[in-house]
């Protein structure tokens, strides 16, 4: 086996290691088979390949960094020019946090929670010490390859227009972010730990990854609503939940060094950017022998309880699906999205992020004079539909897609109640809960008169949802591989946002026309009812 470039650089700090008590020779002959075994992995968000066959696997993750390079162009502006610091690298960092973050949560949560090679490395006189030091360098090394690939060309603008103690000051606040995270992750995932079991942990997992997901998008509003604009000049309105914004500690060095800022909350930023990632490490090594103990629970399976019959949901069941297979395809979908993890994972961050947005959108395009009893802010719920493009693409894909053997054994003539049945079981149990609460919260705000728009929005959902199954290809679902999503498909998602917003275009039309609203709802269950019987007749 070929050595790597990242191992031979390791060599010069094995002192480090050798000093924290660490085999060094043992954990770098670890590290050197969890890298070339990496060598075929293509991480979450880089499942680019239409045909795996043709895939190049080989190094799939390195070749797949060139778009946090072009993410990484963003910060040129924030990281090159200006020395407002504490504005602009709060706002840098807060996006190589949230990008770094998401990836530690996508691609190596897995890896942090791995048991596989405990069953190998166990049975060996290899101290505990050393074998979590090597799970903690596998996943920061794929880090600093996603930092590098993020930062390097901000960087080097950052080098030629801001001085060599601004490259510097950067390089290494960039290693303390990447420990930061790798050590935070591995002490909530911990926490849970300690008092969770079996498939309840897993599960709770995946819905920390979710929470953290939109916990780190809400970050993006607070932080930049710490800063405020006066003349066209930033100032810093700092107040007592400002410590926790942690971009802003990581910021703060700069406005020391560079512009001689020793003001107390400068200071105390300065000291949390430094001391909290070393204390960090400090903390993780004392609970590593908890954590390493507690990971045996994820052996475990507890069993699940058996759902009792409610015999109103029947009831609404036989309404919303007519035939006894579109009711069966409904409940096998229904328990997929709700049991499979690498599903949940891919589609429900991006169902908080749906729930989020249109509040996002509201108040920063709100005035301090708006009036709410006659304001068409409420249109911004159709933002909440973003989720369906996605949702509907991933239904038709499966990390247990071998198992689609079985649909050949059913006795039908076609897959038609089971396309419907699927989409009509991710539109009752995923979307319309969220839009239910959003039309709550929206009535709330802007009063009941709104109803009627939130009906058409209803409505205009379900016939949004047909367009994306019909714009994405009719696929049987479950039935491929998440790998199979491709650049085509994920442009296709895209384009689908056009019809999204010509909805949202034509409610405000008809909103501004009297009796508009009437007519548009009645016009859209018409299309609606239409729609779906046509694009779903059954052949005889």
């Amino acid at each position: 086996m070929n050595d790597f470039k990242t191992l031979q650089l390791l060599d010069k700090f094995q002192f480090i290691f050798v000093k924290m008590g660490i085999d060094y020779d043992i954990m770098r002959k670890i590290l050197h088979i969890k890298l070339t075994m990496d060598e075929r992995k293509v991480p979450t968000l880089f499942n680019q390949a239409a045909n795996k066959k043709k895939q190049d696997k080989k190094y799939g993750y390195i070749k797949s960094l060139w778009i946090y390079t072009l993410f990484g162009l963003v910060l040129i502006p924030l990281i090159g020019f200006g020395q407002n610091y504490l504005f602009q690298m709060s706002i840098a960092y807060a996006m190589i946090i949230f990008l770094i973050m998401t990836s530690m949560i996508s691609d190596f949560s897995s890896v942090l929670l791995d048991v596989r090679d405990r069953s190998i490395l166990s049975t060996k006189p290899i101290a505990t010490k050393t074998v979590n030091a090597a799970k903690f360098m596998h996943i920061f090394i794929y880090l600093a390859y996603l930092t590098i690939a993020l930062t390097t060309i901000p960087l080097l603008v950052g080098l030629f227009t801001q001085g060599i103690i601004f490259f510097i000051l950067t390089a290494f606040e960039l290693v303390l972010i990447n420990i930061f995270i790798v050590v935070l992750t591995a002490i909530l995932y911990i926490v849970i730990l300690r008092f969770f079991d079996g498939e309840k942990l897993k599960d709770l997992i995946n819905y920390v990854q979710i929470g953290l997901s939109l916990v780190l998008m809400i970050g993006y509003q607070v932080l930049i609503r710490s800063f405020e604009f006066v003349n066209f000049d930033v100032v810093v309105a700092f107040h007592w939940w400002s410590i926790f914004l942690i971009p802003m500690w990581f910021a703060a060095p700069y406005e020391l060094l560079l512009n001689g800022d020793n003001s107390l909350f400068t200071v105390l930023y300065c000291i949390f950017a430094i001391v909290i990632p070393i204390v960090s490490i400090g903390l993780y090594v004392k609970l590593v022998p908890t954590f390493e103990r507690n990971l045996q629970k994820l052996l475990n399976t507890s069993k699940s309880k058996k759902a009792k019959k409610n015999q109103l949901k029947e009831f609404l069941l036989k309404f919303i699906c007519r035939t006894n297979e579109e009711r069966a395809f409904y409940r096998f979908a229904s328990l997929m999205m709700k049991q499979e993890r690498e599903f949940k994972l891919k589609v429900y961050p991006s169902l908080g992020f749906s729930f989020i947005i249109p509040f996002i959108f509201m108040f920063t395009m709100r005035s301090d004079e708006v009036d709410y009893s006659v304001s068409m802010g409420y249109l911004n719920i159709y933002f909440s539909m973003l989720i369906i493009p996605s949702a509907v693409l991933m239904l038709g894909h499966s990390g247990k897609f071998k198992a689609a053997w079985i649909y050949k054994i059913f006795p039908i003539k076609d897959y038609t109640d089971l396309q419907k049945g699927s989409l009509k079981a991710f539109l009752i149990k995923l979307y319309f809960p969220l839009n239910i609460v959003l039309s709550i919260i929206f009535c709330f705000i802007y009063g009941t008169r709104i109803i009627p728009d939130l009906l058409s929005v209803f409505a205009a959902s379900c016939i949004y949802t047909v367009i994306c199954y019909i714009g994405l290809g009719s696929k049987i679902p479950f039935t491929k591989p998440y790998d199979e999503i491709g650049d085509a498909q994920s442009w296709k998602s895209l384009l689908l946002f056009i019809p999204l917003g010509m909805l949202a275009g034509l409610h405000y039309f008809m909103a501004t026309l009297p009796y508009g609203f009437m007519i548009y709802l009645i016009a859209l269950f018409i299309i609606n009812f239409a729609l779906w019987k046509i694009v779903f007749k059954r052949s005889k």
